[in-house]
């Protein structure tokens, strides 16, 4: 990925912070006849500098074949982004942008079916995204949950290598960034306001220079 050096996040522990508020990702796999996606939400569990990722795929679903074949994995965390207008700008020479929030990971793919070791996964899956959802999984008919459980195929990569760009103004003045975080919080558009509430626990803006 392109990242000028504005932009570049070279702590981990944002990184990883910024892939578990953005857990709805993008794996891509390389086959014979060119890459291969799937939209997925994924857990992600950092311990020390190690990292993995936890998710499944539908068994009809191929990309699990892929990653048995060819191990090596790519995964796209996408975060909130918006349109920026030069009216937010002090100068008028200046041309509009786009900021937004992205992390690319690299990963060792290990695939698995076995019920036993399906269930874990399930488990952390549930943990991340609605714990109050165990009770009722728990309390399905066993027959039930095995049928579900053999339709789906497991994964866990191994993280090698992270990649993490914020590309929210930070080559902008401190009162152009303010400017670009009001207008941005004006919108009903998550994506849009969530990228102003990205830059300001980024610590940009004159708000935040004021603390």
């Amino acid at each position: 990925m392109y990242i000028p050096e504005h932009f570049r996040v070279r702590d981990q522990e944002t990184a990883v912070a910024f892939m578990r508020a953005n857990p709805f990702a993008i794996l891509i796999s390389q086959t014979p006849e060119g890459p291969f996606a799937t939209h997925l939400p994924l857990a992600v569990h950092p311990e020390g500098e190690r990292v993995t990722l936890r998710g499944h795929v539908a068994r009809a679903n191929p990309h699990w074949q892929y990653l048995e074949s060819q191990p090596q994995a790519f995964v796209i965390f996408h975060g909130p982004h918006a349109y920026i207008s030069t009216a937010n700008y002090l100068t008028r020479e200046n041309v509009p942008t786009w900021n937004y929030g992205a992390v690319h990971v690299h990963g060792e793919a290990r695939v698995f079916s076995e019920p036993e070791q399906l269930l874990p996964m399930l488990h952390d899956l549930i943990g991340t995204f609605e714990p109050r959802y165990a009770e009722q999984w728990a309390e399905l008919r066993e027959e039930y949950r095995q049928r579900m459980l053999s339709h789906i195929v497991g994964f866990e990569i191994t993280v090698t290598k992270i990649e993490a760009k914020l590309k929210l103004s930070q080559n902008r003045t401190k009162q152009e960034q303010e400017n670009v975080i009001s207008s941005l919080c004006l919108s009903d558009d998550t994506a849009i306001s969530g990228t102003a509430q990205l830059m300001r626990e980024q610590g940009l803006g004159v708000k935040n220079e004021q603390k």
